[in-house]
Order: C-alpha cells, then sequence, then structure tokens
C-alpha cells in the first residue's frame, strides 16, 4: 500500500523567505474547498456529480460535418456535446437521414467508431468531418427483400382449371 504524502507536506516551500512568495498550500486548500463531494450508497466517498440543472453550461458543444458517401453527396453539420458518444451522433443522424442507427457506419481518420466510443477521445474537434457509410449487410438485406416483393407481385398461374 502506497502512502500518499499530505498536501502541505507535497507543496511545502524549500526557501524560507515569506516576503513575495506564494502559499502553495492555500492554493492547494482553496481548489479543494471549490470541489463538492459525496457518499454514495455504498459508502464510498466520491466528487459530486454536476446536473445540467445547477445553471453551469460547462458543457463544451461542437459542430461536426457528416457527408455521406454515394449517389448523393450530402453533408448534415450537427452540433452535439463534445462528450458524447458516437452512438449518440448516430441517433441525431438517424432523425437527419433516415437511416436506423444500426444501419449506419461512421468512420473518423480512416477508422470505424465504435458506438461506444467518446468524440473526444478519439480526437473529434469543432469544424471537423466524419464521413457515413450505409452497412453493406443493410443495403444487400433491402435489395433482397425489395426483390422478394417484387417476385410475390407477380401473379401465379393456375394449376388447376375448372
Amino acid at each position: 500500500m502506497v502512502k500518499i504524502p499530505s498536501p502541505r507536506r507535497l507543496f511545502r516551500s524549500r526557501s524560507r523567505s515569506t516576503a513575495g512568495s506564494v502559499d502553495m498550500c492555500a492554493m492547494v486548500a482553496a481548489e479543494h474547498e471549490k470541489i463538492e463531494w459525496e457518499v454514495r450508497p455504498g459508502g464510498m466517498l466520491v466528487q459530486k456529480r454536476r446536473s445540467p440543472d445547477d445553471g453551469l453550461d460547462d458543457v463544451e458543444t461542437i459542430l461536426v460535418r457528416v457527408s455521406t458517401s454515394g449517389g448523393g453527396g450530402w453533408q448534415h453539420d450537427m452540433s452535439i456535446d463534445a462528450t458524447a458518444t458516437f452512438g449518440d451522433l448516430k441517433v441525431m443522424l438517424s432523425l437527419a437521414t433516415g437511416l436506423w442507427p444500426r444501419e449506419q457506419r461512421l468512420l473518423y481518420r480512416g477508422r470505424e467508431r465504435d458506438d461506444a466510443d467518446h468524440l473526444h477521445m478519439a480526437g473529434v474537434q469543432d469544424g471537423d468531418k466524419v464521413l457515413l457509410l450505409e452497412d453493406p449487410a443493410v443495403t444487400e438485406r433491402k435489395l433482397r427483400s425489395t426483390t422478394l416483393a417484387q417476385l410475390m407481385g407477380v401473379p401465379c398461374h393456375s394449376f388447376i382449371q375448372v
């Protein structure tokens, strides 16, 4: 087990002159006082979560340009949280494109991103481009269902004639 020294001992000034020096212990204590703590039901002491109702608008929104490949070549500008996931972006795109989120594939910097990957962890910044592709398995399934529907629409000749 590693023993962590107290902040006062960590940031103790080596020089004994106090004229014009900044007290590091006071700075650490002031920063520590800004943090609100809460006790979870399991007894763990954690930093208190901020809810959107607190009035603190620290959430950074970014503008992501999503371009689709294919015949149309559409571009959609989406405003989304920087800490959102690619799955959240897919949900927003489903409203604009009409494709279900499971039918979409998002590529950023040449790699397909998973739904659980966060935008800020992948390096997505304001104004970056993300490529939207339709999943090839889904397009094949749609094509197969439309050809099956066309075949079912063809009237069959009766084998038995009365």
